[in-house]
């Protein structure tokens, strides 16, 4: 968390480098990530694609590791029904990747909302002197995106649900 935490208040421009159709939306627009709030246990990390302000990943340090949740809003700020879901390190990881499987809270949430494909997913993270990626894997699904953290772009507006 600390390497991430370095850039707090910095914005990086991204790109998708997955090539699965479903990556075509994302891949078609802006991406632009924002380390926008950063505590000694808590780094919020607002994923912004094109003019859409509906995502925002949570790392919280835990006794054992790292988490991440995934907090999602619609518009007008309020919770998506699929929001908050994550997992934790299940593994040290390394200095520059960590590996967060799918926890069970995540799970259940998925299946009570008709999104049982994402049961078995593993989000990571890596952090470079030069790049920021965060990726999905599950069975047939791989999406990467990776920012440059060399050059830094003007923050963009907070994401929904935050105070501007």
């Amino acid at each position: 968390m600390r390497q991430i935490a370095a850039h707090c208040g910095k914005a990086y421009a991204g790109r998708v480098v997955t090539t699965d159709a479903a990556d075509a939306a994302f891949a078609s627009k802006p991406l632009m990530m924002h380390v926008a709030a950063c505590g000694s246990d808590r780094v919020h990390i607002p994923f912004h694609v094109g003019e859409d302000r509906s995502r925002t990943w949570v790392l919280t340090r835990t006794a054992t590791g790292i988490r991440l949740k995934h907090d999602h809003r619609h518009r007008d700020g309020t919770s998506d029904v699929l929001t908050m879901y994550g997992g934790d390190t299940a593994t040290p990881g390394t200095a520059e990747r960590q590996d967060f499987p799918v926890d069970a809270e995540s799970i259940a949430l998925f299946k009570a909302n008709d999104a049982a494909v994402s049961v078995t997913n593993i989000w990571a993270m890596e952090v470079t002197p030069i790049r920021f990626a965060y990726e999905l894997r599950r069975a047939n699904r791989h999406f990467r995106v990776e920012f440059d953290l060399t050059t830094p772009v003007a923050p963009p507006p907070m994401p929904w649900g935050w105070t501007d």
